[in-house]
């Protein structure tokens, strides 16, 4: 085999795995893990420092908890518009099963952390950390079933995602924020009237928006809200041109559809995997298995496995058991306990909330233990129900995800 035929063949192998939406998710498990390994390895220090270099006014680990996430949280918000206005949530009949079960799922880990930390003041602030679903890693898990799982249950875990993605930041927005500056408040929202200004004048160039962007991020960063709310804040005025009827190739060249695009394999294959390394490397020298007795990482650990399954699936069978929802076609029960579990994979939002609810070094520490137990366990059971479960779905049109709505009665 000649060279030019082996690059060409690795170029197609390469342009095929990143054209796969749940590739992102297989790379940030590979990277979760390199994380973990250098964190215990003789780079160890290296690796801490690096993180605690200042360039400029922050150190490398805000600038990627703060600025680079600021992409992917703008990513978050672009796929919520157009999820809500032209795709599977676009319907309060699409979004009742995978909105409850959103709810429920945020809901019941809360719980079980409270539980565990009730006692704690200080613990309890962490309250929101098993709440998240990482559905890059979830979608990663699950396309490794291929088609035993059926599409529709991929629809509902990527639709529950969305919406608890969107619960996410509105937690955040509202309890991880620090003390308020009102100046820099109100310059923010200032631009952000400008940037509603240029969606109402239908102005289509994605420049003034980025520029504006940019703006919005420091004004945010200078208020004492988190700055990543920024992304979303600017996600929500990119104009979304959408004609109902309109053939999807003529308005998917909408501003929003063009931002999305263009973001979606650098936030997944480089934002994603350069905050998992920055931040789930957790150092075990000196330390025992009595880290998993502490109540934050219990709590943690808990609610992600537990929660999950509780809050998701105990929704989903009491719509369907009071007749207001259905099972996603081709789905069984098994199945949908199988997803539960998957998402109780919580772990770059998870990560995320865990450094905005404490400062400490030490809990911190706790908080991730806490993280990678309950997702590689949330993983491992979602894995082991699918497949006990699985099966080929019987012979029919496949699923579209723009025309049809599996949740519907």
């Amino acid at each position: 085999m000649s060279l030019s035929i082996l690059r060409r063949n690795v170029e197609s192998t390469l342009r095929q795995f990143l054209n796969k939406e749940a590739s992102g998710g297989l790379v940030l498990m590979v990277v979760a893990v390199a994380a973990i390994l250098t964190a215990n390895s003789p780079l160890a220090e290296g690796y801490f420092h690096l993180l605690h270099v200042y360039i400029g006014p922050l150190t490398v680990q805000h600038w990627i908890n703060d600025a680079l996430m600021a992409t992917f949280f703008l990513l978050v918000g672009l796929e919520i518009k157009r999820e809500m206005l032209d795709g599977q949530l676009s319907s309060w009949r699409r979004r009742i099963l995978p909105g409850a079960a959103a709810a429920g799922g945020m809901l019941f880990p809360a719980l079980f952390y409270i539980i565990f930390n009730w006692n704690d003041q200080a613990a309890l602030r962490g309250w929101a950390i098993p709440t998240a679903t990482d559905i890059a890693f979830a979608l990663g898990v699950i396309s490794l079933f291929g088609s035993r799982v059926p599409a529709s249950l991929k629809i509902f875990l990527a639709a529950l995602a969305i919406i608890d993605d969107l619960g996410a930041v509105i937690v955040i927005a509202l309890f991880y924020s620090a003390e308020l500056n009102h100046g820099a408040m109100g310059g923010a929202l200032v631009v952000l009237g400008l940037l509603c200004s240029l969606n109402h004048a239908k102005v289509k160039s994605l420049w003034p928006y980025l520029m504006l962007g940019v703006l919005l991020w420091l004004l945010v960063f200078a208020s004492g809200i988190h700055a990543t709310i920024a992304g979303v804040m600017l996600a929500l005025t990119i104009p979304l041109k959408f004609t109902p009827g309109t053939p999807e190739a003529i308005h998917s060249e909408s501003p929003l559809h063009k931002l999305e695009h263009h973001l979606q394999k650098p936030v997944a294959f480089v934002i994603v995997p350069v905050f998992g390394f920055a931040n789930a490397g957790v150092s075990f020298a000196g330390g025992s298995v009595q880290v998993l007795a502490e109540p934050v990482t219990t709590g943690v650990a808990v609610g992600l496995i537990l929660g999950k399954l509780v809050g998701v699936f105990g929704t989903v069978a009491l719509l369907v058991k009071l007749g207001l929802a259905r099972l996603p076609p081709h789905a069984s029960w098994g199945q949908m306990a199988g997803i539960a579990f998957l998402c109780g994979i919580g772990f770059t939002m998870s990560l995320f909330i865990g450094l905005l609810a404490f400062e400490d070094p030490g809990v911190q520490d706790h908080v991730k233990i806490g993280i990678l137990v309950g997702s590689l366990g949330s993983g491992l059971l979602g894995a082991l129900f699918l497949t006990l479960f699985g099966r080929r779905p019987p012979a029919a049109p496949d699923l579209c995800l723009r025309t049809q709505a599996p949740f519907e009665r």
